[in-house]
């Protein structure tokens, strides 16, 4: 039974994975289309145990990913503590 949920847990979120970055990709076409000059900002964290190693371009986009990576590792953290409670 909890097999079956992390299978399918794990292929959503490979499925929204990949439609999220192909709406990404459509919505950069298309506001080039338009003649929008746009800028490329992005970043990106590298998380090893609850330490996570965080670049970006600029420092809006670590200030952001920063955010991410620390709801990220409360959440690793939480389940961690609680997961044998959680399917009994």
């Amino acid at each position: 039974m909890a097999e079956q949920l992390l299978w399918n847990v794990g292929i959503s979120l490979i499925f929204v994975g990949f439609v999220i970055a192909l709406i990404a990709v459509f919505w950069l076409v298309f506001s080039s289309a338009k003649g929008g000059k746009g800028k490329v900002k992005g970043g990106g964290a590298i998380i090893i145990g609850p330490i996570p190693i965080i670049f970006g371009t600029d420092k809006e986009s670590v200030k952001i990913i920063l955010l991410l990576s620390i709801i990220l590792v409360g959440l690793l953290l939480i389940l961690t503590v609680f997961w044998p409670n959680i399917f009994r």
